[in-house]
């Protein structure tokens, strides 16, 4: 290579990209424009926690945006249950125009109309986009047409109105109606959201997680900030015996072995034999429950033992039973055992699996490690996931920071060596991901545990009593001791040392946190710190829907600055298409801008601009004579 070469070889192949002064020219008026559109809309959500039927409202009538632009566009043209109904087939195409052809209520005329409105509508929410990512937003096979109607004028001319006329009456004539209404609504949808941030929890709890992840498979554009039940399924992927043992428990716990049976193929039928065979005055639920539990804690108390910088001894209880007097002594205090019968424990050696249950735990980790749904799913995790994520000046994590009792970063003592603030995180995030690619073994395995459950865990912050609430009727020994951090979560020079960490700047930056539901019912706010940090943890799963009085949030961050949906109640598909009805949400402004940010506000416009400045000296290469252009 000639030294000129040499030094410009950046340029070089650069140039490769952009032969010319025309090609680079054509790319700099490109990008110029782009940092001048409208800032692009993004929604955060947390702790989904497998409310698949929930979600997928959600996600479809994108937390209530599409509502709005219907009302916006529609609202001298439409009545209000004409407006409904648009929705409804916005949200469940398919759904709606196989119910309205029962009822034989589609024509022509409709299709005609209900296309116009569709077209409309997008040509509404499209401003964000440059017309060179519109096509990649459209449904593969239908981009020419749609955008061939996008850009048509039938107001103009009189022949761009036959033009116009003359494609929509010809995929209507032969039958494609219903397929590029479908399209249109796609569109529609990925126009609305631009980027989804998922901040943590999607499994356990309720019953469909793995439907949840399908959908979001589907998603245009999507991150996820793991939570510690994420964590939990991505060890049991990583052959964590305790983490496969802690799912099944809680499935069970839940009454929720559908996504394990039906989801992702894993039998339990060995549990349950074993169950039945060791409790068998008991229901088969609780027998089950029963037999995973003494597992799991047999299996928790040997990988403490190995691994003492866990700091995890409060944990191992099994061996301060008295099997004689059936009581437990923690703290020099003793407590009666509920229902005290341990028929596979040895005293001598109780953290020693018997022969049986190795074979039960045996048999349920080959089930999962073999599932390939599951598979696909947890590397769908590992893609599209992190520990944390820095994005537009935001700061997500599901959990917290962890931090000492004055507010200062706690010094984590792992693997011999301390970790503290972001460099904890990305210590956190590397062995994760270590722990999956099977290196370094066993020890990267048994974090994965720790993480899901240890008191200084990014994902957790607090100390479980999973053996206390089971075998212990004084509640005083089911109290958690948390992390700091949450007594900090409101202090706003806190929330500024944290942004700093992570090198966001103060003024306009904020915390998005998940992990800990807020009790909107009894007062609390999701806003923290004079706005510095949001928990946007609201209850999506059922289970939660008593404790926050409310069905979750939808945190929107869009051109105007901020504002938090709180969703009253989520109509099910069925009742949806019966009566057209949608979520009830109500809209809080958090942080309103007296300016529209734009595209050059982002981390896009930060990384387009430095392709400006790679083309600008491309341009001058040309024209200097530095790099001779191609024809």
């Amino acid at each position: 290579m000639d030294k000129n070469k040499q030094k410009y070889k950046y340029l070089y192949l650069l140039s490769e990209k952009y032969p010319n002064r025309q090609s680079v020219v054509t790319e700099l008026i490109r990008l110029k424009a782009i940092l001048n559109l409208a800032r692009p809309t993004e929604h955060f959500m947390s702790d989904l926690h497998g409310e698949y039927e929930s979600f997928f409202h959600i996600l479809n009538n994108c937390s209530g945006v599409i509502k709005e632009k219907v009302d916006y566009l529609f609202s001298e043209e439409m009545s209000t249950s004409q407006k409904a109904e648009f929705c409804t087939l916005i949200y469940y195409p398919k759904e709606k125009i196989l119910n309205l052809k029962k009822q034989k209520l589609i024509t022509t005329q409709w299709y005609s109309q209900n296309l116009i409105y569709l077209l409309r509508l997008s040509r509404l929410m499209s401003y964000k986009y440059p017309q060179s990512e519109l096509k990649n937003l459209l449904p593969k096979g239908y981009e020419t047409i749609i955008l061939e109607l996008l850009t048509a004028r039938p107001n103009d001319d009189t022949f761009q109105e036959v033009y116009f006329n003359t494609i929509l009456n010809t995929l209507i004539n032969i039958n494609s109606g219903t397929d590029f209404i479908i399209a249109f609504t796609k569109f529609i949808k990925k126009l609305a959201v631009a980027h989804l941030h998922i901040v943590g929890d999607i499994y356990d709890r309720g019953q469909r997680p793995d439907s949840i992840i399908d959908m979001l498979r589907q998603h245009h554009s999507v991150d996820i900030q793991w939570g510690n039940h994420d964590i939990l399924w991505m060890g049991a992927m990583c052959g964590n015996e305790a983490c496969i043992a802690t799912i099944v428990r809680n499935c069970l716990s839940y009454n929720n072995t559908a996504v394990l049976e039906k989801g992702y193929a894993i039998s339990l039928r060995s549990l349950s034999s074993l169950a039945s065979k060791l409790y068998p005055n008991k229901t088969l639920l609780i027998a089950m429950q029963r037999t995973i539990s003494i597992i799991l804690f047999k299996l928790e108390g040997q990988l403490i033992k190995r691994n003492p910088d866990f700091q995890m001894d409060s944990r191992l209880l099994l061996d301060k039973i008295d099997y004689s007097s059936k009581h437990i002594k923690i703290n020099n205090i003793s407590y009666p055992i509920k229902s005290p019968s341990f028929p596979t424990i040895n005293p001598q050696n109780p953290y020693e699996l018997s022969l049986e249950e190795a074979e039960v735990l045996s048999d349920i980790k080959s089930a999962f490690l073999d599932s390939v749904r599951l598979r696909k799913h947890i590397d769908f995790l590992y893609q599209k996931g992190s520990v944390y994520k820095a994005y537009n000046n935001n700061l997500l994590y599901h959990g917290c920071i962890p931090l000492n009792d004055d507010g200062s970063f706690m010094r984590i003592h792992l693997n011999n060596k301390y970790y503290s603030g972001k460099n904890y995180l990305d210590f956190v995030d590397k062995t994760i991901r270590q722990a999956y690619l099977g290196l370094y073994e066993q020890k990267n395995i048994d974090l994965m545990y720790y993480f899901w459950c240890g008191r200084y865990s990014p994902f957790s912050g607090r100390e479980f009593k999973t053996f206390e609430r089971m075998f212990i009727e004084d509640t005083d020994t089911w109290i958690e001791p948390s992390d700091a951090y949450y007594k900090y979560c409101n202090d706003e020079k806190i929330c500024d040392m944290i942004l700093e960490e992570f090198s966001l700047k103060t003024k306009r930056g904020h915390i998005i946190n998940g992990h800990v539901p807020v009790k909107v019912k009894e007062g609390e706010s999701p806003v923290k710190a004079n706005g510095k940090l949001i928990i946007i943890d609201g209850g999506f799963c059922k289970a939660y829907h008593k404790k926050t009085g409310i069905a979750g949030y939808t945190l929107i961050s869009n051109s105007r600055g901020l504002r938090l949906l709180e969703h009253q109640s989520c109509a099910n598909i069925k009742e949806s298409l019966k009566a057209n009805q949608d979520i009830e949400s109500v809209s809080c402004t958090l942080e309103l801008q007296n300016y529209h940010s734009s595209t050059a506000d982002t981390d896009l416009g930060e990384e387009i601009q430095c392709q400006i400045n790679d083309i600008y000296h491309l341009m001058l290469a040309y024209q200097n004579g530095l790099i001779p252009e191609q024809a």
